[in-house]
């Protein structure tokens, strides 16, 4: 059973960090503000689940207007930052955090938000000797499903070949044609949505409140701090890492929990510096 949480927890984190490894690796941008989308995401799943008391609408429609809040901001606020000192943009997108909390506040107040499973997942199933539920495995599966898609474009599309492009040298990128703007913004949208989506997804286990962008946002960062920034197996691999190692540590030495995730992160960057599958500095 922890194995499963572990692993559950892991993908919730694979949908954030893949989407936060990319947007640094290509923009250069260390987004404060990712894990912003992952609770705004929640909180919108939670009205439109209120709405049309349906979870599959949420997971279609709730991640929308955070992507067109992610372009608004990327568009009209970080396209300003590419040329300057990258302190500028994370204090940017900080500041863009705190906002993000007080509007949260304001709409949806401070109190803790329940969204129930959908009523074809809660059961549980027999397996491996234990009960499991239906949930989590399907979350696992649907994680699963989308890192396999993410490859295949990655690694087998003419628009993945342009974020790899984008990624290793966006200079040259963009002097053979790239149309790098473009490629920014939809990068940084995709990664909004990815985190948005888990948002949604994660609610039934995790609840909705603000706040929850932080607590979410500090182990994606140790993601692909572990995997290495860019590197789409690096947050896979730093996903499942951190997702057992926080499982396991607070099911059977809960006090030492966060320690054994930061002895996690410590003892990789020791071997290797750049994380896992980091090939140094990413973006410009």
């Amino acid at each position: 059973m922890q194995a499963v949480n572990g692993l559950v927890y892991g993908v919730l984190l694979f949908l954030l960090a893949a989407g936060l490894s990319l947007i640094f690796g290509l923009m250069g941008v260390v987004n404060l503000a990712h894990g912003s989308f992952f609770m705004l995401g929640a909180f919108f799943g939670y009205s439109v689940v209120q709405w049309t008391g349906s979870f599959w609408w949420a997971v279609l429609l709730a991640p929308i207007p955070v992507v067109l809040i992610s372009i608004a901001m990327e568009v009209f606020f970080i396209r300003t930052m590419y040329k300057r000192e990258r302190m500028d943009a994370v204090l940017l997108t900080f500041g863009f955090s705190f906002i993000f909390i007080d509007l949260v506040e304001t709409f949806w107040g401070k109190d803790v938000l329940n969204i129930s499973e959908p009523q074809l997942l809660d059961t549980s199933i027999e397996f491996l000797g234990g009960f499991f539920p239906l949930y989590r495995l399907a979350v696992l599966v649907f994680g699963i499903i989308v890192a396999i898609i993410m490859w295949l474009v990655i690694e087998r599309t003419r628009a993945g070949a342009m974020v790899r492009a984008g990624v290793d040298d966006s200079a040259t990128a963009m002097g053979i044609g790239l149309n790098v703007p473009a490629l920014l913004t939809t990068t940084f949208a995709a990664g909004a949505w990815l985190a948005a989506l888990a948002g949604v997804i994660a609610a039934p286990i995790l609840t909705v409140y603000s706040g929850l962008d932080v607590e979410i946002l500090i182990p994606a960062f140790i993601v692909i701090v572990i995997g290495g920034m860019g590197s789409l197996k690096g947050a896979l691999v730093g996903s499942i890492v951190i997702g057992m190692s926080d499982t396991f540590g607070k099911a059977y030495v809960p006090d030492m929990a966060m320690f054994l995730t930061y002895l996690s992160m410590i003892i990789i960057l020791l071997v290797q510096p750049n994380g896992l599958f980091g090939h140094g500095d990413g973006g410009h």
